[in-house]
C-alpha cells in the first residue's frame, strides 16, 4: 500500500463559552471524524484547532490530549482570522495523516451551526 499525508477538515460550534460546552463539542467532533474515517490515532501526523475569538474557555488540544491514544499527536491551538459577521462561537479543526485512501474517500465533518461552512463536504458523504 502506498500511504500519503492527507488531511481532515472538521468543524463545530458551542452555544456558550465554558468549558463544559467545548469539551462536549470537541469530543463530539473528533468522535464523528474517528468513526467516519477509521482514524487510528497513530496514524496522526499533527491536528491543528482554531477557535473565534469569542472562545476563550479551554485549549480544544487540551481536549484532544486526554482522548485515548491521542497523548503523543503533535497538537496546536490558534485564534482563527477574525472576519466581520463569520460564524459565531465556532472551533474548526485541521489533521494530518497517513492514509492509502484517496482525499475523495476521506469524510469531512461538520456539526451543529458548523454545518453551513462547507455544506458540499457536509451533505457529500453522508449516503
Amino acid at each position: 500500500m502506498n500511504c500519503k499525508v492527507r488531511g481532515i477538515r472538521g468543524a463545530t460550534t458551542v452555544s456558550d463559552n465554558t468549558k463544559e460546552e467545548i469539551k462536549d463539542a470537541v469530543n463530539e467532533l473528533l468522535e464523528a471524524i474517528e468513526i467516519r474515517n477509521q482514524l487510528n490515532p497513530e496514524d496522526i501526523v499533527s491536528a491543528t484547532f482554531t477557535t473565534t475569538k469569542d472562545l476563550d474557555a479551554i485549549f480544544p488540544a487540551a481536549i484532544a490530549r486526554q482522548r485515548p491514544h491521542w497523548d503523543n499527536v503533535p497538537l496546536l491551538d490558534l485564534q482563527q482570522m477574525h472576519v466581520e459577521g463569520s460564524l459565531k462561537r465556532c472551533i474548526r479543526v485541521l489533521i494530518h495523516f497517513n492514509t492509502s485512501k484517496p482525499q475523495v474517500e476521506i469524510y469531512h465533518s461538520y456539526l451543529r451551526d458548523a454545518s453551513h461552512l462547507r455544506p458540499d463536504w457536509h451533505f457529500m458523504k453522508l449516503g
